[in-house]
């Protein structure tokens, strides 16, 4: 039988236990855990977008209806490894990633963006260079897709935790939103070889510099997929750099792409609130009704003009915001 161990390096100190954990589960699981915690008689408490959620003495559990599980308090270890694993899933997870994920304890680079889908605020990329102790201490720590961090205040940690790590190689991509509107007319008004752009450059700072202070290249890179076309590659050919850059949906599961994403999402927060305190008004993330709200009360107070200094001025809302009609989607060509 396989022991339990830790993901930190034996130099490490001992990590104090998981807080929380987040597993996805089959609806027969989640059936199986709900029965459970009936039968144990554990209290009910209300979520939204959840299909149930109970609590217990430190241990609270939300199952989401895109049948994702979210487990938080002190005794979140002993439930994962004495209840869920042997009870409900039947597969040991927690203490294993060494060995269901030996990838991820190779030194590698994860690349991650954030405010690409955001009306207000700058497109940010990141590429996080890491070593293997690096995975291990920021797994411990709770460093995680920024999706599923809820707060700003706790991205905002997390990202501390990531750069003061001795040896972390980091580069950020971003621009003042003036500087951003330039640069998507140059891209050919086309957002993904804008961020493709953004990735690459990132990546060809840190190489260098990871091989100057390891002594030795990263094995290779991830990235999250935001186009089926290998964009990024692309450019890293064309800039003759010659790298093991690999992609897929979801790459976040990977501790230094969630690395990634968490500095890319706190700059894009900082980014955001200095924007807001700019404008004298909050500035939403997204680019639904709040953001058109807020877009359209800049425009009425100081011009349409104003919009080039806080907005993605190519958005479909900032033109709504100024009165103006959206231009037409491109339709694809297609050979008769």
């Amino acid at each position: 039988m396989l022991s339990r161990k830790n993901t930190l390096s034996t130099n490490a100190a001992t990590p104090a236990p998981r807080a929380s954990y987040t597993i996805a589960l089959t609806p027969e699981q989640m059936q199986k855990l709900q029965a459970w915690c009936r039968k144990k008689f554990w209290v009910p408490f209300p979520v939204a977008y959840s299909q149930f959620a109970y609590k217990d003495d430190k241990v609270n559990l939300v199952a989401y209806t895109s049948g994702k599980l979210v487990i938080a308090g002190k005794k979140t270890e002993d439930f994962v490894t004495n209840v869920l694993e042997p009870e409900i899933t039947g597969t040991a997870l927690l203490g294993y990633d060494e060995v269901h994920h030996p990838e991820w304890f190779q030194d590698h680079a994860g690349l991650d963006e954030s405010g690409k889908g955001d009306l207000f605020g700058p497109l940010v990329t990141a590429c996080v260079i890491a070593t293997t102790d690096m995975v291990g201490a920021w797994k411990s720590a709770g460093v995680r897709d920024s999706k599923t961090v809820t707060t700003d205040r706790a991205i905002l940690d997390l990202e501390e935790k990531i750069r003061k790590t001795p040896g972390v190689i980091i580069k950020v991509m971003t621009t003042g939103m003036a500087k951003y509107n330039e640069l998507y007319g140059k891209f050919n008004n086309n957002l993904n070889q804008m961020l493709a752009w953004y990735h690459a450059t990132a990546l060809e700072d840190c190489l260098p510099r990871f091989e100057a202070e390891h002594g030795k290249r990263p094995a290779w890179g991830l990235l999250d997929q935001f186009t089926k076309t290998p964009l990024v590659q692309r450019e890293l050919k064309r800039r003759k750099i010659q790298f093991d850059l690999q992609m897929r949906t979801k790459a976040e599961s990977d501790p230094v792409v969630a690395a990634a994403s968490i500095v890319a999402r706190a700059t894009y927060v900082r980014a955001l609130k200095k924007l807001s305190d700019e404008a004298g008004i909050p500035l939403p993330k997204g680019s639904g009704a709040p953001a058109k709200a807020a877009g359209t009360r800049l425009v009425e107070t100081h011009g349409p003009e104003v919009l080039i200094r806080f907005a993605k001025l190519h958005f479909r809302t900032a033109y709504e915001c100024r009165g103006l009609e959206p231009p037409m989607p491109k339709t694809p060509w297609i050979k008769h």
